[in-house]
Order: structure tokens, then C-alpha cells, then sequence
């Protein structure tokens, strides 16, 4: 299965890509992992959205980039979801190691922090992330900080 990546700013992104991303990230977090909470928390409009289509243009996996100091120190990258339609194909994989290289690019020599939710740790380990502190709930889901040194 091949995919793509356009990594935007917020301001760039059309009402469509907004919905769009905004209806994945509520399919998976929201309504697949029965956990209510607010995902507009604010940050978006300051992050860069990477927008990972198939072959037919369909959105199958987003995360967004969060610049140094909105939510760590670090840049973060965050709001990682693929669909269900397309797990286990090497969506997230792709996803991930495109949005480390336009880290890279945004903000060269800096590490990447991550909040993972725990049971995620090994694949994003088995992307130089390490995990960093305790694990702590978050909206009643086990996570850890982890960080990729630069």
C-alpha cells in the first residue's frame, strides 16, 4: 500500500483537511477507545498537520507537530491516529518517520518529545523514543513521556 505525507501549517490547511482530520482523530480517540475529552485543546492553529492520503487521496493517518514551548520544552509530536482501515499496513510506521524527518527540518538539533499511551511504548521505542519519568493517566488511559534524542 503506498501513502503520502503534506506536512501544513494550521492556517494552510482547507476547512475540508480541518474536518477531515478532525473526524479521524474523533473516530479512533473519542469514539473506538470510549474516551470523552475535548481534542480541540487549543493547540492546533500553533501545529503543523501532516495529512497521510492513499492512492485514492483518502485521509488514513494524521499527527500533528507542536512547536517548543506549547506543550514541552521540545518540539512534540502528537495526535498520532491512522485508521482502522488501514492498521497493520505500515501506515503509522510511515506516518512517524515522515513526521521525525519535518522535526528535523522545523527544528534541527532538537529532541522529540512524545506522550504515548503505554501501550504503544515498544513501537515508538523501535523508533529511538525512550521513555522518560512515570507512567501517568491521561482522560483514563495509561501513557508515558518518551523522548528521540536528536
Amino acid at each position: 500500500m503506498t501513502f503520502t505525507f503534506d506536512w501544513l501549517p494550521f492556517d494552510r490547511l482547507s476547512g475540508r483537511e480541518v474536518h477531515d482530520v478532525l473526524q479521524l482523530r474523533e473516530r479512533v480517540f473519542i469514539v473506538e477507545q470510549n474516551c470523552p475529552y475535548l481534542d480541540a485543546d487549543g493547540a492546533d492553529p500553533q501545529c503543523w498537520h501532516g495529512l497521510g492520503r492513499d492512492a485514492e487521496g483518502t485521509l488514513i493517518a494524521t499527527a500533528r507537530i507542536v512547536p517548543p514551548g506549547v506543550k514541552y520544552l521540545e518540539p512534540a509530536i502528537g495526535r498520532v491516529v491512522s485508521s482502522p482501515d488501514v492498521r497493520r499496513t505500515g501506515a503509522g510506521r510511515a506516518l512517524m518517520i515522515s513526521a521525525i524527518a519535518q522535526v528535523k527540518r522545523l527544528y534541527p538539533g532538537q529532541d522529540i518529545r512524545i506522550g504515548a499511551q503505554r501501550y504503544l511504548e515498544k513501537f515508538y521505542g523501535s523508533l529511538g523514543f525512550a521513555a522518560t519519568g512515570e507512567p501517568y493517566d491521561e482522560d483514563g488511559i495509561p501513557h508515558i513521556e518518551m523522548v528521540r534524542p536528536f
